[in-house]
């Protein structure tokens, strides 16, 4: 029919030029009007009335680029949807909600000071590590605090296991040695924690550290534990460092900003022992060890000398402790420490507001931080104090039981 014929080719022109004029339109605006090439689709099918009416198909390349507005349209300010998924990942990362390695995180760092949770969650999966591959990974020098921390949450662990090595079995700062105990084997013997609290003269003698390569039962195996705190393979080494302080008295402070002072992080020094005139003994990382022969040249005005020896070099003297019992009315640190030192209370709350007190190795504490049996509290360039038994009067005050070690 030539009418209809006209008709078609009418209707075929302006679907063309809607087409053309919905290709011409940008992405978003496909995205957002899809009712253009709606009304194109219907308005063929009102011109030959055959089948079924036609559904909204877009080309696959503006769907693409529509999809892509629409994520581009989403990620800005105020979207909630991408937004809302990234809480939840982050919130799964960080082990806080839901799932089951978020419980087993949460299980083994509970009981963490907040100041250490994420220290200590990377040293747990170093541990970890190290017990899938049955092999060993050892930390940096961990301050007492960090140190207790982490092997509380790896003994929660499963097959692995860490222990602890500065240099010798009373060091403070330590290495955490971790692995599985097949891998590790046996630490030292309890008759060498014998000697270290019994070695001594009782005139208070200095007296050598045992070395520990001497013993017979030391495992040949380089990744067990007493090859690895041995003199030879250890992972601690000793550093003499030796001048003529007479006249220039170096302390503590002075010797570890010297160390410091030649760009050695932190966590590669263990303790520093000074021994009067002489110098000091310095616990370090073995590279380190070698780097401080050449880089630490003087002490304040005091040129000194560095060399390496072996761990049964050092000499501790017997520990000095006062042992005593005070009746206080509160736990509170002010009159604990005041009475634990010796000291006015009013002077104990300006060294502590100061910063010059430490609970358990942490700073930050206050005069009212409440303190419990086992902490131990340190006070800058004055020792420190152990509070043992708490017990309770008949007046109702505390009854406490106080070691300080001078």
């Amino acid at each position: 029919n030539p009418k209809v014929s006209r008709r078609l080719v009418g209707h075929r022109s302006a679907l063309s030029s809607v087409s053309m004029l919905a290709s011409a339109r940008p992405a978003h605006a496909l995205a957002t009007r899809p009712s253009v090439v709606s009304f194109a689709g219907a308005l063929a099918w009102r011109v030959t009335r055959s089948g079924v009416p036609p559904t909204c198909v877009i080309p696959s390349d503006l769907s693409t680029s529509a999809n892509a507005s629409s994520s581009s349209a989403r990620s800005q300010p105020g979207a909630t949807g991408s937004s809302t998924r990234r809480s939840s990942v982050v919130t799964s990362a960080t082990g806080k909600k839901g799932g089951k390695s978020s419980s087993n995180a949460s299980g083994l760092l509970s009981g963490v000071h907040p100041d250490s949770v994420e220290q200590v969650g990377r040293i747990v999966e170093k541990a970890q590590a190290a017990s899938d591959r049955w092999g060993v990974e050892i930390t940096g020098f961990l301050d007492p605090a960090l140190a207790a921390d982490a092997a509380m949450a790896i003994g929660r662990a499963a097959d692995v296991t860490a222990m602890p090595w500065g240099g010798h079995v009373r060091a403070e700062r330590v290495r955490l040695v971790m692995g599985r105990k097949e891998t590790l084997g046996e630490p030292w013997e309890a008759k060498e924690e014998q000697e270290e609290t019994d070695g001594t003269t009782d005139g208070g003698e200095d007296v050598d550290t045992e070395n520990r390569d001497s013993n017979p039962s030391v495992s040949n195996s380089p990744d067990s534990f007493r090859q690895i705190a041995s003199d030879e393979n250890g992972v601690v080494v000793l550093v003499q460092i030796t001048g003529n302080f007479v006249f220039d008295t170096a302390d503590h402070r002075d010797f570890l900003g010297a160390i410091l002072g030649t760009g050695i992080d932190r966590g590669k020094i263990g303790d520093v022992y000074v021994s009067g005139e002489r110098g000091a003994f310095v616990m370090c990382d073995p590279a380190m060890g070698e780097f401080l022969g050449t880089a630490l040249t003087s002490v304040r005005t005091v040129p000194v000398r560095c060399a390496v020896v072996p761990l049964s070099e050092l000499k501790l003297p017997k520990p000095r402790v006062d042992q005593f019992t005070t009746i206080e009315a509160s736990m509170r640190l002010d009159a604990v420490a005041s009475a634990g030192f010796r000291m006015s209370r009013a002077k104990m709350n300006d060294l502590i507001v100061a910063g010059a007190v430490r609970v358990n190795w942490r700073e930050g504490c206050k005069p009212k931080t409440l303190v419990a049996a086992g902490d131990v509290i340190s006070l800058r360039g004055k020792g420190r104090v152990e509070i043992g038994a708490v017990g309770e009067t008949a007046k109702g005050k505390f009854q406490v039981d106080v070691v300080r070690y001078l």
